[in-house]
C-alpha cells in the first residue's frame, strides 16, 4: 500500500499531535507512591500527583501534615492549607522533599502546592 506525500504528513502531523496531548496528560495521573520512595533520587524536587485515603492527620505548632496511603505504600504530606478528614479519597499535587536524613535513612514527603 503507497501513501501520498499529503497522506503521510497528514498522518505525521496526527502522530506529533497525539504524542503531545499524552505528554500534556501524563501530570494528570496518578504517580505509584512506592515509585516515589522506592526512588526518591528520580523524584527530589519534582511535582507529582498522589490519590489514595488520608489515614493519619497532624496539626503541630509550626507544621500542618497528612499521611496518605494508595494500595502500593505511604508517604506523608506537609501542607499550609486545612487539613483533609481521615478516611477520606485525596488527590495531592507537590513537591518530592527530604524532609531529614540520618544516616542511611530518610524522611521523603511531598510538600503540596499551595492553592492548588
Amino acid at each position: 500500500m503507497y501513501y501520498s506525500a499529503k497522506q503521510l504528513w497528514k498522518i505525521v502531523v496526527c502522530i506529533f499531535l497525539a504524542g503531545g496531548i499524552l505528554a500534556s496528560c501524563a501530570g494528570l495521573f496518578a504517580t505509584p507512591i512506592e515509585k516515589i520512595l522506592q526512588n526518591p533520587r528520580d523524584y527530589s524536587g519534582k511535582t507529582v500527583t498522589i490519590s489514595g485515603e488520608v489515614v493519619e492527620v497532624a496539626g503541630l505548632i509550626f507544621v500542618k501534615y497528612f499521611v496518605v496511603k494508595d494500595k502500593t505504600g505511604q508517604i506523608t504530606v506537609i501542607t499550609t492549607r486545612p487539613l483533609p478528614r481521615e478516611n477520606t479519597e485525596i488527590t495531592v499535587k507537590g513537591k518530592v522533599e527530604t524532609a531529614f536524613s540520618i544516616g542511611d535513612k530518610q524522611l521523603i514527603v511531598i510538600v503540596e502546592n499551595e492553592g492548588k
